[in-house]
């Protein structure tokens, strides 16, 4: 009964050949995952396989090319942006992107990612925020919100200490090199729909030569490093991280969008 069950054309979703058939190391719950493969599902739908090129530095991303059966380049902690552009630059008709946490891209990366994204640079910038170091032990990032605990914030992050989280995504909004920047989700699968239809717009921009980067930012959760479960996590995650970092188009076609 069970062999009749499982035949082709009973498929409600198969696996796109751009993943890999290597297990994920990421913690049970993360979204890392899920947006591995929206990203791939579209690169494969745009039928761009062969002509594409991924950048990974360090952090959660960084065995991305384990993942993603396209072409990958590693890059140094924060520097993807800067590697896309020189690939970019001497392959033109490529497709590059980047695959960044924000401990990557909105720290040690951060002069990277705005002359990048100042300089119109025609590349993918794919940005999950999780609110802090996933990979390297759940310390502060720059994006963990006030009052969250950390294992360097113990008693949580003291805005007067330590500075307010940075909104990265609405401060490259205001560069003239954003064409598109969006904040989307995964944790639910409306969500996980918009997010890969945020993706494809991206890509498809750099394939019509907007001229431009497109920065799409995920909003995710780490339930190992916030001590949650992946249920937990994502509760947390909506009614803490969504109402600092609320979720939609910023920045549609080079205009700013009015709310």
């Amino acid at each position: 009964m069970l062999k009749e069950i499982i035949q082709p054309e009973n498929l409600a979703y198969k696996k796109t050949e751009l993943m890999t058939d290597t297990v994920l190391s990421y913690c049970p719950g993360c979204g890392h995952g899920t947006i591995h493969r929206l990203m791939m599902d579209v690169i494969e739908e745009l039928d761009a396989w062969e002509d594409t090129i991924g950048v990974a530095p360090v952090g959660c991303s960084v065995l991305a090319y384990e993942f993603m059966n396209v072409d990958m380049q590693q890059a140094a902690h924060g520097r993807a942006p800067a590697v896309a552009t020189g690939i970019k630059r001497c392959w033109p008709d490529k497709l590059v992107f980047t695959y960044q946490g924000d401990g990557d891209l909105a720290a040690i990366g951060t002069a990277e990612t705005i002359h990048a994204i100042n300089r119109g640079e025609n590349i993918v910038i794919v940005f999950v925020n999780n609110g802090i170091y996933g990979m390297t032990g759940g310390q502060m990032a720059p994006t963990t919100l006030p009052n969250m605990k950390s294992s360097t914030s113990p008693y949580g992050r003291d805005v007067d200490m330590m500075g307010a989280p940075l909104k990265i995504t609405e401060l490259i909004s205001q560069l003239p090199g954003a064409y598109y920047v969006t904040r989307q989700a995964v944790h639910t699968p409306a969500h996980v729909r918009k997010t890969k239809k945020a993706i494809k717009k991206a890509f498809q921009n750099q394939i019509d030569k907007k001229g431009g980067v497109s920065f799409v930012e995920v909003v995710s959760n780490c339930n190992s490093g916030w001590k949650m479960t992946p249920v937990q996590s994502n509760e947390w995650m909506v009614d803490n991280m969504f109402p600092f970092y609320p979720l939609g188009d910023i920045k549609v076609d080079g205009e700013l969008v009015t709310k």
